[in-house]
């Protein structure tokens, strides 16, 4: 993930973005130590899979796009570069023999 400089170096953030009414800077970092996977154990739960530090910004959705990936349950089968953005994905796992997928993805945010 790139971040961006924030103004008067004081450090930096995944996302910055400039208010163009009062010139505010605000920005959302991505909080790289508390990504966690989402497993088959927790299908069809909600569980925390990343936290961001949020200053002047509020996030109201989540479009996953690609670069998930993902392992086959049974077969350690490894799936690169899901997209995510239909909220679907599916692909066939060669070695069970099986077709495999993501299904209606769906995501809240808590704030903290």
């Amino acid at each position: 993930m790139d971040s961006a400089p924030l103004k008067g170096g004081r450090g930096s953030a995944t996302m910055v973005q400039k208010c163009k009414l009062c010139c505010r800077e605000n920005s959302v970092d991505i909080l790289s130590q508390t990504i966690k996977p989402y497993n088959a154990e927790d299908s069809e739960k909600f569980k925390t899979i990343v936290e961001f530090e949020c200053r002047g910004l509020e996030p109201v959705d989540f479009q996953p796009q690609g670069g998930f990936v993902a392992e086959g349950a049974e077969s350690g089968t490894p799936f690169n570069d899901i997209n995510l953005l239909e909220k679907d994905w599916n692909d066939y796992d060669e070695k069970t023999k099986e077709s495999v997928g993501i299904y209606e993805v769906t995501h809240k945010f808590v704030k903290c």
